[in-house]
């Protein structure tokens, strides 16, 4: 098949709602900077995850049930500007990374393609660009990619993929193995401050509360662990920044559970208990590897779907 002739899938991702299937596997993940964790049963193939942030494009073989990564995480800087056409170059780059390392016995020829943007995604197609550069406004970015790699691609927004990764087997599954019920919030803390929203389980995509105002502007400009970095807070000062926009999120949405995500997350420790909320709050599990693990999930569970073309 040449590329006049490959057809993209379309894949609509589907919410997470429910209990993990009773396959007799740990569900339980390793360290997230490991991808020795346990298999699956031998015929599941393995899926590839891309997580495209603002300052890194990373990527790994994963397996779709347990959420481990099977081959090492592989990450590239993300290009600037972060064109369309720049962007893609790169995730081409990655995906031939993941597929010479040693994960790859796992994956077939044409195994499928989970990725995140820092966007609005709606069927495929960008509708915001905050972290991004403004030319993917508009972009049906489930063709373009899946031109570019010749694979079915599924492309979501970043924190709903961190968020289905944790409710399937992370800090969102409780003890019965079923999604954690009522309203739960997931916040991922990096470039910017993405959500991801859960009700009884399912995923209300899209809802980017990083851009909720505070102090006359997107709340992300104010509390994303980049400008604590940026403005050399301390570890209490920036709680303090947080305390601030929790407590408006924890106003408009009254959640039964939040999640505190992204890299940051491993210092949990540090800031959280300065955090005083009616709300319980806790760390991700899966920290920068969820983006990862979600998307690949997405991927694996979509089944059938339409072509584009």
């Amino acid at each position: 098949m040449n590329e006049s002739e490959f057809v993209p899938m379309v894949i609509e991702p589907p919410p997470f709602t429910g209990s993990l299937p009773d396959d007799g596997i740990d569900h339980r993940l390793p360290d997230p900077t490991s991808h020795d964790g346990p298999a699956s049963a031998p015929g599941v193939r393995s899926v590839i995850g891309i997580d495209v942030g603002g300052s890194g494009i990373k990527a790994a073989s994963v397996d779709p049930v347990t959420g481990s990564l099977i081959s090492e995480r592989v990450r590239i800087t993300t290009p600037t500007p972060a064109t369309p056409d720049a962007v893609i170059g790169t995730i081409v780059e990655v995906v031939d990374l993941v597929m010479d390392r040693d994960g790859a016995t796992r994956l077939d020829a044409g195994a499928p393609v989970g990725l995140t943007l820092p966007a609005v995604v709606r069927s495929g197609t960008v509708s915001t660009a905050a972290n991004i550069d403004p030319g993917w406004i508009g972009v049906d970015a489930v063709d373009v990619i899946g031109r570019a790699l010749h694979r079915p691609v599924v492309v979501v927004n970043d924190a709903d993929a961190a968020g289905v990764a944790e409710m399937r087997v992370g800090a969102g599954r409780s003890d019965d193995g079923r999604a954690v019920a009522g309203v739960v919030l997931m916040l991922t803390l990096g470039t910017g401050i993405g959500s991801a929203l859960f009700v009884d389980g399912t995923l209300v995509p899209n809802t980017e509360l990083g851009h909720l105002p505070l102090h006359g502007g997107d709340a992300e400009r104010y509390a994303a662990s980049s400008v604590r970095k940026a403005e050399r807070l301390s570890m209490k000062s920036y709680a303090q920044r947080l305390q601030e926009y929790l407590e408006l999120v924890e106003r408009l949405l009254w959640p039964d559970l939040i999640l505190i995500g992204g890299g940051i997350s491993k210092r949990a420790d540090e800031f959280l208990p300065l955090i005083d909320l009616r709300t319980p709050i806790m760390p991700a599990r899966l920290r920068n590897q969820a983006g990862i693990v979600g998307a690949a999930m997405l991927a694996a569970g979509s089944g059938s779907a339409p072509t584009a073309g």
